[in-house]
């Protein structure tokens, strides 16, 4: 097998609170092989996102490093791109303006940077849609305006956390064919935050389920079904065991995690 194109090698990260000193990450590492498609699973306040906030360059290890291609990193990386829950068009700018942007920054040249932008805003299927602004656009619409920017670069790793999670099930399924669609089409490496079961599935080679905080790496299951995941896959028997797997992996992480959040909220009242 070739050489992971992404390793993340004992990362922990630690933050100092009010209350005192949490261990969010405890010594996790994964590879990731190019062009593979792995979703991360966990409880609320895991350290999912602080994992790929390292991995992105946004935050900053207790210890353990990250590498891409053997060579370790620090801070943003070129072949890195993320996209995120939140909302992050640029209001004033049409579709493919949103797209483009990146590019301009890096200084292409107007013609140029449009023909590319057309590329990928076609690519995410918003051909038609290219001078129109976020407000006239649907959620969905917008985030594969989000997804076109980001892969306008040109990573080579992409990082997702929650992309669809503001958004209705049908629209967060229609959009996990599509996203598997091109990130088959353009061989991407892809790692991908949910916290819903059947998107994991859906999408992935492989599902890393993590453990509440301190948060590690509790169990990897490979997804072996085949593609495209029609609705037959996912209405199969064989998808619905899977389902069973990681469920019975994160329920316990998860009563872990109501647990700690019951006992945040009566500490005042104890006081």
């Amino acid at each position: 097998m070739s050489a992971p194109i992404l390793r993340v090698e004992n990362v922990a990260k630690r933050f100092v609170t009010a209350t005192g000193t949490v261990e969010a990450l405890a010594e996790t590492s994964i590879e990731v092989r190019e062009g593979e498609f792995v979703a991360v699973i966990g409880p609320s306040g895991c350290g999912k996102s602080t994992l790929f906030n390292i991995i992105g360059g946004l935050d900053s290890a207790d210890g353990g490093r990250v590498l891409v291609e053997g060579k370790p990193i620090a801070g943003s990386h070129r072949d890195i791109g993320m996209v995120f829950q939140e909302e992050s068009t640029f209001p004033w700018r049409t579709v493919v303006e949103n797209v483009a942007f990146p590019l301009e920054v890096a200084g292409m040249g107007r013609r140029a940077r449009e023909e590319k932008a057309m590329r990928f805003v076609r690519l995410v299927g918003l051909d038609g849609f290219e001078r129109r602004y976020p407000a006239e656009l649907s959620g969905g619409m917008r985030q594969r305006t989000a997804l076109a920017r980001t892969l306008c670069a040109e990573p080579r790793i992409l990082l997702m956390d929650e992309p669809f999670a503001a958004l209705d099930e049908q629209t967060r399924m229609l959009l996990g064919e599509k996203l598997i669609e091109i990130c088959q089409a353009l061989k991407q490496t892809t790692l991908l935050i949910t916290h819903n079961l059947s998107e994991a599935v859906q999408l992935s080679d492989r599902v890393l389920v993590m453990s509440f905080r301190p948060g590690r790496i509790k169990r990897t299951v490979a997804i072996d079904l085949p593609r495209p995941r029609t609705s037959d896959v996912i209405a199969s028997e064989r998808f619905a065991s899977y389902l069973g797997t990681i469920w019975e992996d994160l329920k316990a992480e998860a009563a872990k995690g109501l647990a700690a959040l019951e006992t945040a909220r009566r500490a005042p009242a104890g006081r």
